[in-house]
């Protein structure tokens, strides 16, 4: 059986991520294909646990940057053990919110910790599993802060990492695009402020490119 693909979407709070991956995820379906949608932290009983402790719980104000790095690593290695591989080993395309690149940005970047040590974990965390493809999702800060406050939030608590103040997810944009630099092959830049049907098109353009025109409606 032909191994599935793996397809990340990155990018800051705010880029249309979400909306996105269920346009992709309804595409793929139409053309006949398996589609299984993880989220990252989370995805698994204990990503999901260690997901409200980076977001929600009420003492993660005092976390440092190192634990937060081994957290988000930590709901990593369980979903792509418990989740992702065996999917990928029975042909199903699984779309991810999020994968190793936001660690190498949010930890390494604009939290400054090592390069190197956040590469080393992050390889421990995955594996031998890497994206096949990896789309960000590129918007001006401004633009993205501004969606942050205007999505609606039902639990009316606010995510720790929206908390972040402007320069932070200027490094964030910043990071990203110089790793899309370093690895143009698998990582694409969409400009996230067109529409939502441009953006959704453009994917679809860019994935009949990449994988030959495997995907078919």
């Amino acid at each position: 059986m032909q191994r599935g693909l793996l397809i990340t979407f990155e990018g800051s709070e705010g880029c249309g991520k979400s909306t996105q991956i269920q346009q992709l995820s309804v595409r793929l379906q139409k053309a006949g294909k398996q589609v299984l949608l993880t989220r990252e932290p989370g995805g698994t009983p204990i990503g999901e646990e260690i997901r409200h402790l980076l977001q929600y719980s009420r003492i993660n104000s005092a976390m440092k940057p190192e634990t937060e790095l081994l957290l988000f690593t930590a709901s990593r290695a369980q979903i792509v053990r418990e989740v992702i591989e065996p999917a990928l080993a029975t042909g199903i395309t699984v779309i991810a919110d999020r994968f190793m690149d936001s660690t190498t940005v949010y930890q390494g970047v604009a939290r400054r910790i090592d390069p190197e040590a956040v590469r080393f974990i992050n390889a421990f965390a995955t594996g031998i599993c890497r994206p096949d493809l990896t789309f960000v999702l590129d918007l001006d800060g401004n633009i993205a802060r501004t969606r942050m406050q205007l999505r609606s939030n039902p639990t009316g608590v606010t995510d720790r990492m929206e908390q972040e103040p402007p320069d932070f997810y200027e490094n964030v944009r910043t990071g990203y695009l110089r790793l899309a630099a370093a690895e143009p092959g698998r990582i694409l830049i969409l400009d996230a402020s067109q529409s939502i049907e441009e953006i959704s098109n453009r994917i679809w353009e860019l994935l009949q490119t990449k994988f030959h025109g495997i995907f078919t409606e």
